[in-house]
């Protein structure tokens, strides 16, 4: 039977709800950043200093925010975000995001860090998927990888370039974040609280990372998964390593994690489809500026070289048509779904995705558009949202 979630009006509402019903150690995992987690709590603040100019007495009827992302027919300019232990939200999670986004028409993301593996997502799904790629040292898994998701058939691989090395998250180290949660003490008495997770996660065998066990060298169960990852995220990557996995792969390339002009221009040079401003929803570098702030130094750098999406403290359909006006051409959500994910499973991600687009949709109408196409930065008010800095 469908759940009635009419009453969750807004993401704020999920977020209530995966706190109450996700181990502490997941929920906070999703629900941080590093160091002082200032960077993160910007992400969603410099969206709320940015207001619309409301223009009254316009048609409104007949409204589209259907466009393209890298060619890809979108119902809004949004697609699910890579996110790590997303089966750890809720049992079989990257599957049921999967299914949500392929219902609702919008682009789907799996990790690499994910619990259930590209093979899960393509046996339980029939639109191609994106898949994102960390560069490891073991070059040869690294390879193997791409070509397991070119096996799935997904459609976009998408580069994270700003993790060469792992920012520190308190959060993480104090609750000893792992894949399933260590019987420890605290996380016993913690599971205790979840009924609803634990009889879910009982009932998958998906618990752990599904692309490296089994598939790495030397990773056949958790004690040896550990300490391969610690080792494993290449600090040397580079941007000749940027040509050969575009080689490797053959297909759309997608460059999340792009902050600055220069970084952009190196992205265009690079042959990539997209470019993702992006600051890994701080929790990479702390006391950097926020990502809507980037944008408009990006969007100038490249004009129409490179299509730029924008990531990184995104809470409702407002924020993504502020970043639609202020020039990128697509964006991406991460805690935003998890929190439906973890709230109410596959449901609680489509109710994420109507949220988002009914608060889309009737902001672009009161700024007086009816096509998402139409939409430029005049809907904002001057002096309220950032500028190029030259």
């Amino acid at each position: 039977m469908k759940r009635d979630l009419s009453k969750m009006t807004c993401i704020e509402d999920l977020r209530l709800m995966a706190q109450r019903k996700v181990p502490k150690m997941f929920y906070d995992y999703a629900d941080s950043g590093s160091w002082t987690e200032r960077t993160y709590r910007d992400n969603t603040t410099d969206f709320q200093d940015i207001k619309f100019r409301q223009r009254i007495l316009v048609d409104m009827e007949n409204r589209s925010l259907e466009t393209k992302m890298i060619g890809q027919d979108v119902k809004m300019p949004v697609a699910i975000a890579p996110t790590g232990f997303t089966g750890m939200q809720h049992a079989d999670g990257e599957i049921l995001a999967a299914r949500a986004a392929e219902k609702f028409g919008v682009p789907f993301s799996l990790s690499t860090m994910s619990i259930c593996s590209i093979e899960d997502i393509a046996e339980n799904t029939s639109a191609p998927f994106w898949f994102q790629l960390y560069v490891m040292r073991d070059r040869e898994f690294m390879e193997n990888l791409v070509k397991r998701a070119q096996a799935a058939q997904c459609s976009a691989l998408i580069l994270t370039v700003d993790l060469q090395v792992l920012g520190q998250r308190h959060k993480d180290i104090k609750n000893g974040l792992s894949a399933p949660p260590k019987p420890t003490i605290p996380n016993m008495i913690n599971l205790a609280t979840k009924p609803e997770w634990c009889m879910k996660m009982l009932n998958t065998k998906r618990r752990t990372f599904g692309n490296i066990v089994g598939h790495a060298k030397n990773v056949t169960d958790l004690s040896s998964l550990s300490s391969w990852t610690a080792e494993q995220f290449d600090p040397a990557l580079s941007w000749d390593d940027v040509a050969r996995i575009k080689d490797l792969w053959g297909g759309k390339l997608i460059l999340k994690g792009v902050m600055e002009p220069e970084d952009a221009e190196l992205a265009v040079k690079s042959g990539a489809d997209a470019l993702v401003v992006s600051n890994h929803g701080g929790r990479q570098l702390d006391d950097t500026i926020s990502s809507i702030k980037a944008l408009p130094d990006i969007v100038s750098a490249v004009g129409n070289d490179i299509e730029v999406w924008l990531d990184s403290g995104i809470r409702s359909g407002q924020d993504i048509l502020k970043a639609w006006a202020l020039g990128a051409r697509g964006t991406m959500i991460g805690r935003a779904f998890l929190y439906g994910l973890g709230a109410y499973g596959e449901e609680g991600v489509t109710r994420a995705l109507e949220i988002l687009y009914k608060e889309m949709d009737v902001s672009m109408a009161f700024t007086g558009n009816r096509n998402i196409h139409d939409v430029t930065r005049d809907i904002l008010v001057k002096g309220t949202y950032p500028t190029t800095t030259d």
